[in-house]
């Protein structure tokens, strides 16, 4: 049985909680002392690093931001392991035997309660859903994960070189992680880049997913798909060429974010005030903590983020879109939307025509990408009508309200 570290969140207290979603600089040496281990802290103190963080600092700031959270939870590094057992091929083609471990918090729950696994997007991590847990646990068990190399989990260096490999980094550190937490079935919630992520494992593991839930999902569409104009004059440009050139050389917006070293808490102080609104989507509370979290989790190790490349095109287009496989679908599948959602819920349309499952799109008014954000009330009734037949039998609880639209 792999082994967890596992602490209490009353415990964990007691210790000292972007375009859309940000190569790691190599000379940089919290960077290289938090990929050898966590547990080794640096000589130099915060206030002298050109970096002031840590993987330490994001579990801190993970703590402060779920201290909002009244649910009491559990937080604990589930060991996934550095590949098979008895096996000399390692896991995510890392050049270490270091097991490697995701980052969970659980919350309680009813013990007959459905289990809910929530999955992160880019440049995100698990606590972008605060806002959520307290509604949602008095339905479900709910689990929120850190993708590997995202958050705090653990970042190995990402030596994938193709769309399947990357696919597999994601798709397998997942299922090492369900069978270490003895989890048989359980409903299956991504956002964006997490949603494609989440569809990928539902198609190679559909008999672990009793329902699938995409949020804003990423990756329906390829460039041929999208037919876009814009995008083929604004290549023919400058710009254009040397954007390409950036995406296909792997360059990040976290880069910059570490390049700009101790003044990258205020890039994304400005980005958070200017995406959710302190005193409309966020309290002041409420933003200074995700403010403090996201550097915080985009500053640390390069690892996930470098996936850019080789799941997306320029333009975020997937190269392996899952449009082509919809005839494939086994889990029955909601899709959510924030009505001004930047990501075109004309992909969910045409994917459900060649699904032979139950298929339903909702639209969210109010909100935008981070629909679970923008408008918490709208999501939260979106989820429980999408898991209605795992939570009443009554077919019709969970009605939408009026201005929550599924069509």
């Amino acid at each position: 049985m792999p082994h967890r570290s596992c602490f209490s969140r009353r415990s964990i207290s007691s210790c000292r909680t972007m375009a859309e979603e940000f190569n790691s600089s190599a000379a940089e040496a919290t960077a290289a002392a938090t990929a050898t281990s966590r547990s080794k802290k640096s000589l130099w103190p915060s206030v002298l690093r050109w970096i002031p963080s840590s993987t330490d600092h994001i579990i801190q700031a993970e703590n402060r931001l779920l201290s909002i959270v009244k649910t009491p939870y559990t937080q604990e590094h589930v060991n996934i392991g550095s590949g098979p057992p008895g096996s000399k091929v390692r896991w995510f083609r890392s050049a270490s035997n270091e097991p490697r471990f995701i980052n969970t918090v659980t919350f309680e729950s009813d013990k007959d309660s459905p289990t809910l696994v929530m999955v992160h997007g880019y440049a995100a991590a698990q606590g972008f859903f605060f806002r959520n847990f307290d509604a949602l646990t008095k339905h479900f068990r709910v689990i929120a994960i850190d993708q590997l190399g995202w958050g705090g989990s653990s970042r190995p260096d990402f030596t994938c070189k193709s769309t399947e490999e990357t696919e597999a980094w994601f798709i397998d550190s997942l299922e090492e992680w369900r069978k270490a937490k003895k989890l048989e079935k359980f409903v299956l919630l991504g956002h964006s880049f997490g949603g494609y992520v989440a569809a990928k494992y539902a198609l190679k593991h559909p008999e672990r997913v009793q329902h699938l839930i995409l949020v804003g999902p990423a990756g329906f569409t390829s460039e041929t798909d999208h037919k876009s104009e814009w995008l083929t004059k604004f290549r023919a440009t400058w710009k254009g060429a040397v954007m390409n050139h950036l995406w296909e050389s792997n360059f990040t917006p976290m880069k910059v974010l570490r390049g700009l070293g101790p003044w990258g808490p205020n890039l994304v102080r400005k980005y958070t005030s200017a995406r959710f609104g302190e005193g409309e989507t966020l309290n002041e509370e409420e933003s200074r903590l995700l403010t403090d979290y996201i550097y915080h989790t985009l500053a640390a190790k390069a690892s996930g983020e470098l996936c850019l490349k080789y799941i997306f095109s320029f333009g975020a287009f997937a190269r392996s879109p899952l449009l082509q496989r919809a005839s494939e679908w086994k889990v029955p599948t909601t899709f959510i939307y924030g009505v001004q959602d930047w990501m075109n819920y004309q992909g969910a349309v045409d994917a459900r025509k060649n699904m032979s499952v139950p298929c339903e799109i909702i639209r969210v008014p109010k909100a935008g990408h981070f629909v679970f954000l923008d408008n918490a009330n709208g999501f939260h009734s979106a989820v429980l009508h999408a898991c209605r037949r795992f939570l009443s039998s009554d077919p019709n609880s969970y009605s939408l309200p009026e201005d929550v639209i599924s069509i």
